[in-house]
């Protein structure tokens, strides 16, 4: 048998189904990709939620392997957090300071925590992982269920790149990285009639390679804040980066913030 075989023999042998999307397989490297794990993305992040979070306490939905939740903890804002995956959830008390995260395993669009908090956050297109729009209206809800009044939520995720498309085109590459011997594709597939779309991953290297897809769901922000309205929410802040620029017509994703009524 290969190596490439042996390794996914032993991922088809670990990987627990009720992982979802981001099983063993999947955590053991999630927080290698050093570009997604830099200061210079980590902390913009983390200064923007401190600060909304005036020292209140943070529920962040899919909290993942905590690259944002340890370092917001650090900062001294009490913070807890719902995750479905237990492989990546696993990872969160192996982080220096990550013993402090108080993490749930359960289903973002319907997990209940105590308490009451000043800010609740989903970042990193997480929001597209729900690939029903009534799924993504249940995070909504359940976001406002957990803030006390004036408490707020946040959304960071992409704009579809649908501009990007000529008539008749449904495939939008993202990432073309050749490696001697191999190398790395990224593309999306878009479904305009239900908005759902791929995203799709082929690593190919000198052992074999690897092709990995992964659904989601896009909405844009009039959406979103329809969303927002129906979980008794109003916008507040809509920014185009972490930085807070403007949102504007040609703004690749959207910061946005809502306000329990």
């Amino acid at each position: 048998m290969s190596e490439t075989a042996r390794d996914d023999a032993s991922r088809t042998t670990i990987d627990d189904p009720s992982d979802g999307l981001f099983p063993e397989s999947v955590a053991a490297g999630y927080d290698d990709p050093e570009d997604a794990n830099t200061p210079e993305v980590i902390d913009p992040v983390v200064d923007v939620l401190a600060d909304l979070a005036d020292g209140g306490p943070v529920l962040e939905l899919a909290t993942g392997t905590g690259r944002i939740a340890v370092p917001l903890a650090a900062r001294g804002v009490p913070v807890s957090g719902i995750e479905l995956s237990k492989a990546m959830a696993a990872r969160i008390g192996g982080k220096p300071g990550g013993e402090r995260i108080d993490v749930t395993i359960g289903d973002m669009t319907s997990t209940r925590v105590p308490g009451e908090f000043s800010l609740v956050y989903l970042v990193f297109n997480t929001i597209s992982n729900v690939t029903t729009q009534d799924g993504q209206v249940d995070v909504f809800r359940n976001a406002a269920a957990h803030l006390r009044p004036g408490g707020l939520f946040l959304v960071e995720v992409g704009i579809p790149d649908l501009r990007r498309m000529p008539p008749g085109q449904d495939t939008v590459p993202f990432t073309v990285a050749p490696d001697d011997g191999g190398g790395y594709v990224g593309f999306d597939r878009y479904d305009v009639a239900t908005q759902l779309f791929t995203s799709n991953h082929v690593t190919v290297t000198p052992d074999g390679g690897r092709f990995r897809v992964v659904p989601f769901r896009y909405a844009w922000p009039a959406e979103m804040d329809l969303m927002a309205r129906i979980a008794g929410m109003r916008l507040k802040h809509r920014w185009a980066n972490w930085d807070r620029a403007p949102f504007e017509h040609e703004s690749t994703k959207q910061v946005s913030v809502w306000e329990k009524a």
